[in-house]
């Protein structure tokens, strides 16, 4: 959250709530030292209870980076921009040359390479930093307050966000934003003063300096970081989110490449339904209109290969959305900003590779002014108009705070606004993240609370039992109560999401996500209008989540959650006798207390007594084969499972696979590729009883070549993909899984021969949220895969390979970890074939 205080010094959630019960927030949550009041206190806050945010210096601070040797390998050398190993050293002389740069690292990649956010704006004594942050504080924690309030509107720097380079081989934004950085650390210009003066100006110089550095768009892990987001899982993204969070921009711009001409956000619909988009767009098309008029003033024309400027919300029907959260503009809208991706145009990367170096040079010359006009272009509207993007922001937060309706965005405005452009999301009142007996995985719900806690939305954890909507529930549960300021990022986390599937033909990226429906913790919806009066403490971190019943016979480890399969890793890494259960679950001995306490406490699960008598398969360590994506192989690390990398190409140069126990296959491992030394080892390890877990077409391709499971594959619509209901077998894959899950591009098995069991089927009404239609021969929708298999499960009759299929994405971009034990438990029963 931002600038966080101790929580000790700050004010109790159940004073704030209550207060603003009254009219303000509209929710009695009552603190334990207010129970004695007389019901009036109870009902008064004043603004100076409030405590003053945690901020240790102000500006500038002049943070020394280290500098790297120069490396003649870095991809930007043949462009003629920056290479990494220069960017400190230029931001360490603008630092040392200035009073107005200020330098700080918001994160550090695998490979060690730094992520840099630099703050420019005027010298700040500590004491004007500490007001900042508590004005910043108030317009969030009191806006209607914050609206009224003429020295915070007169005083307060408006903060601006300026990100470059999240695709490490779409570099110009870099080159822009240390332009900018050097151009203002010392101009006298009148207007750069004035910007410094009331405004924060924060730039990420590079978010992707292995990319930039390897001349690839992911980075080193093999992730596209602008599809991370909301999920957070790589350390560039942690440290851009928490950033984001931080400064609270009312402007963000995310400077992409390559699209020609010019490509400057607001997009097509459709648009988030979880933010306030007609304050959003009321600032957005302006400003884009700045940034185009600017771009052409530098003259460059289709002499040069530059076509004109293209606003997609202008420009374009549809195909360039701002839908899904997982972009960086479109996350920062949840934070209250206008925010714009912006492409320059001529292309430097991948096809253009092979160009003469000083055309790739005139080009990458040509992107550089492009994204530094619209970086300046943006600053100046800022300037003019920062009484109304603060006012904007206030208005965002107060609707939340208050729990008002959304508004939708004026028709006709700016002769562009249809009813195509208006989308609506209609709020819960909260939602509930019970913990206790009879509830989900208590890792999963611990997890998610800290989520929610890191994305700025606030959570109170009740300290008595409560009934809320009829449902009681315990002390220790989680409720997330939606008048609040960030009530979009919320709802954006723990809501289902909305089928768009007849609203428009195609979407840029996936339509469907949900925490709070795939990360395998129960979440229940509070519908609006219930009133909240519940006693619990605001907090920054979830209780821990682990318990260790008294047991004689030794407990049960569900295996319903990462956390529970990296506990069995660990017991299994400390020689305990593991067994595997019929259900799936798993048997920790009794005798075993020490490595039982241990997990519990390292991984906070929950072991629950075992019966007596209770028997299982008995395991050993356990070795996967990964034929799969970057991200896959990223969420098997998650799992703290051992992992050898396959490749067609791997099986042909002569992987063994002998140490291997189960092979995942959903990408890169083919029949046809394989040549005879591959397609030999391939066939040992299964003769060997090797294990298969088949996701996808591939997996389902391998399958049909080998002849293991008697089952057809049935495609649907290649670019469907959404969150679907799901219904689960009571079988050792799929006992505990969640009843949701991730599809991209589903498939659904029929005809099941002998012995092939359905352990999960796509349930009669599929799809929760998300887009997915039929093609256009009425095939392949959501129709069609009702009541189908979406994993199955069989023993092939020739080899006694144990086998898995699944027509689902349960690692899709590491999103869904409710899913991630649904494949260890595939892997475990096929490895023990």
């Amino acid at each position: 959250m931002p600038y966080a205080a101790p929580r000790a010094a700050r004010p109790r959630r159940g004073a704030l709530a209550a207060v603003l019960a009254a009219g303000l927030l509209g929710t009695t949550v009552l603190a334990p030292a207010l129970l004695a009041l007389p019901p009036a206190a109870a009902d008064v806050l004043r603004v100076e209870e409030l405590a003053a945010p945690v901020v240790e210096a102000g500006y500038p601070r002049r943070t020394v980076l280290p500098e790297p040797a120069p490396d003649p390998g870095d991809a930007a050398l043949r462009l003629g921009l920056t290479p990494y190993s220069d960017i400190a050293r230029r931001l360490n002389a603008a630092q040392a040359g200035s009073d107005r740069v200020s330098t700080e690292v918001v994160a550090t990649t695998a490979t060690g390479r730094e992520v840099v956010l630099v703050t420019l704006t005027a010298p700040e004594s500590l004491a004007q930093a500490r007001q900042q942050a508590t004005m910043r504080d108030r317009v969030t924690r009191l806006p209607a307050q914050a609206a009224r309030d003429r020295g915070l509107a007169r005083s307060y720097k408006v903060p601006v966000f300026l990100n470059a380079n999240i695709h490490g081989n779409e570099y110009e934004g870099t080159d822009a934003a240390l332009r900018l950085v050097e151009d203002y650390a010392t101009s006298q210009d009148p207007e750069v003063l004035e910007t410094l003066e009331r405004s924060r100006i924060h730039l990420v110089v590079s978010m992707n300096p292995d990319g930039r550095h390897d001349g690839t768009r992911r980075n080193s892990a093999g992730f596209d970081l602008n599809r991370d987001l909301v999920t957070a899982t790589q350390p560039e993204v942690v440290g851009v989110r928490d950033a984001i969070v931080r400064t609270q921009p009312v402007l963000l711009l995310d400077l992409h490449g390559y699209v020609n001409g010019t490509l400057v956000e607001p997009t097509t619909p459709p648009h988030g339904e979880n933010y306030e988009y007609d304050l959003v767009v009321e600032h957005a098309y302006p400003n884009a209109l700045g940034m185009e008029e600017a771009i052409r003033a530098l003259g460059h024309d289709r002499a040069d290969g530059v076509e004109p400027t293209q606003i997609p919300l202008r420009d374009w029907s549809e195909g360039w959305d701002d839908w899904p959260p997982i972009f960086t503009p479109q996350y920062a809208a949840l934070h209250g900003a206008v925010a714009h991706t912006v492409e320059v145009p001529l292309r430097v990367n991948n096809s253009a590779s092979s160009l003469p170096e000083t055309e790739l040079r005139r080009r990458a010359a040509i992107n550089t002014d492009i994204a530094h006009a619209a970086m300046t272009a943006s600053l100046d509207y800022v300037r003019e108009h920062r009484a109304e993007l603060l006012a904007g922001q206030i208005e965002i937060f107060r609707r939340g705070v208050d729990g008002a309706p959304q508004t939708p965005v004026e028709e006709g405005l700016f002769g562009l606004i249809g009813p195509e452009d208006v989308y609506l999301g209609d709020y819960p009142r909260a939602y509930v993240v019970p913990v206790g007996a009879g509830q989900r995985s208590a890792p999963a719900a611990a997890r998610l609370v800290d989520h929610l806690v890191a994305n700025g939305v606030e959570v109170t954890r009740l300290t008595r039992p409560a009934s809320i909507a009829g449902q009681t529930y315990p002390a220790g549960s989680y409720l997330v109560d939606l008048h609040q300021a960030r009530r979009g990022m919320a709802n954006t986390i723990l809501g289902a999401g909305t089928d768009i599937s007849e609203r428009v033909e195609a979407m840029y990226d996936i339509a469907g996500w949900s925490h709070g429906l795939l990360w395998g913790a129960d979440v229940v919806t509070v519908p609006e209008g219930v009133r909240l009066s519940v006693v619990g403490q605001e907090v920054d971190a979830a209780a821990a989540s682990g318990s260790l019943a008294l047991s004689s016979a030794g407990w049960r480890l569900e295996l319903e959650d990462p956390a529970d399969v990296r506990a069995l890793v660990d017991l299994l890494s400390a020689g305990v006798q593991v067994e595997l259960l019929d259900d799936g679950a798993v048997l920790v001995p009794a005798g075993d207390v020490a490595a039982a306490q241990a997990v519990v406490a390292e991984h906070g699960v929950a072991l629950a007594p075992a019966p007596a008598g209770a028997a299982g398969d008995p395991m050993g360590p356990l070795t996967v084969g990964v034929a799969g994506t970057a991200e896959e192989l990223w969420a098997f690390g998650e799992l703290g499972l051992d992992v050898v990398p396959v490749t067609s190409a791997a099986l042909d140069a002569g992987l063994d696979l002998e140490g291997v126990d189960a092979l995942y296959v959903s990408s890169g491992l083919s029949w046809r590729d394989l040549g005879a030394l591959g397609r030999a080892e391939l066939e040992s390890f299964l003769e060997d009883g090797g294990g298969v877990v088949g996701r996808g077409g591939t997996g389902a391709g391998l399958n049909d070549a080998l002849g293991l499971l008697d089952v057809d594959a049935v495609v649907g619509r290649g670019d469907a993909n959404g969150v679907v209901a799901v219904d689960n077998a009571d079988s050792p894959v799929t006992a505990g899984a969640t009843p949701h899950t991730f599809v991209y591009a589903p498939l659904w098995f029929t005809d099941l021969g002998p012995g092939v069991e359905a352990d999960q089927t796509y349930a009669a009404d599929p799809l929760v949220s998300g887009h997915w239609r039929a093609d256009v021969d009425g095939r392949g929708g959501p129709d069609a895969a009702a009541g189908q298999a979406v994993v199955v499960r069989g023993t092939d009759a020739e080899t006694g390979a144990r086998v898995v299929l699944m027509g689902s994405e349960p690692l899709f971009r590491a999103h869904p970890k409710g899913q991630y034990a649904l494949v260890a438990r595939a892997l475990l029963w096929s490895s023990l074939g």
